[in-house]
């Protein structure tokens, strides 16, 4: 059997979908790692078990390729009908046993691959909804997907860290964050410096005359971007002394 392979040929596309599958491989790992007995555990995010984490992201995979068979098709299949209808899978989905939990986030996993590798180039140019209301292009779920599995990686709170993220996808999530809430005004009066970079990325309200400074080497600042805790950040204030940092505004 010949093996298909993405019909985009753009490095940069390519480069994306790379993440991608990494990242769903390494959630794929976590989990593996985890006993059926575990998955009634805690996730890092608050009033989710494990099973809850799971169930969304086999449930992502899904809405995910559903705009991709419309970037394919041009017709319009919505990642979810409304947002309660969303919840209300997710927690169906955690009451799953645990092998139909598993095959879940298998079986989705496999049916978005499929379909990113089918698409064709000129296709991932084409216009797609997002569940919060923004148009993008196809080309667009593949970011969706990648911080989806590499951050719920760590939520599953079964030893991944942010250090285990790639720093490309480090950057552009961090990117990501700090834009919304440029873009709310929610960054008024801090900045955000990345440490330990060959060049500085540094973020948020550069302009202000007397900010709340918080920096940190790269995992730790994007750890602390996503509201998933404090260690290995440090604020600092008109010279003042060094403090851990306090919650960063919300992301989502």
């Amino acid at each position: 059997m010949v093996a298909r392979h993405d019909q985009t040929s753009d490095p940069v596309l390519l480069d994306g979908l790379l993440q991608a599958r990494r990242g769903t491989a390494f959630f794929a790992r976590k989990l593996n790692e985890l006993t059926d007995a575990d998955l009634d555990g805690n996730s890092l995010l608050p009033g989710w078990t494990r099973r809850h984490l799971v169930a969304h992201v086999g449930y992502n995979a899904r809405a995910v390729a559903r705009l991709v068979e419309w970037a394919a098709t041009g017709v319009e299949t919505p990642m979810y009908p409304s947002v309660e209808v969303r919840n209300h899978e997710i927690d169906f989905g955690a009451t799953l046993s645990p092998i139909a939990l598993r095959n879940l986030f298998d079986h989705s996993a496999v049916h978005l691959n499929v379909e990113w590798r089918d698409l064709p180039a000129d296709n991932w140019h084409h216009k797609v909804k997002t569940v919060q209301g923004r148009v993008v292009p196809a080309e667009e779920t593949v970011w969706m997907r990648t911080r989806e599995v590499w951050v719920h990686a760590v939520d599953l709170d079964n030893g991944a860290t942010f250090k285990d993220i790639p720093e490309p996808v480090l950057a552009r999530l961090l990117t990501d964050i700090t834009g919304a809430w440029h873009a709310r005004g929610t960054d008024k009066d801090l900045v955000v410096e990345v440490t330990g970079q060959p060049s500085a990325l540094v973020f948020g309200d550069t302009t202000a005359a007397s900010p709340t400074v918080v920096t940190g080497a790269l995992p730790a600042i994007t750890q602390w971007a996503t509201g998933r805790g404090t260690d290995g950040t440090m604020a600092t204030r008109d010279g003042g002394s060094v403090t851990p940092a306090l919650p960063a505004p919300a992301w989502i």
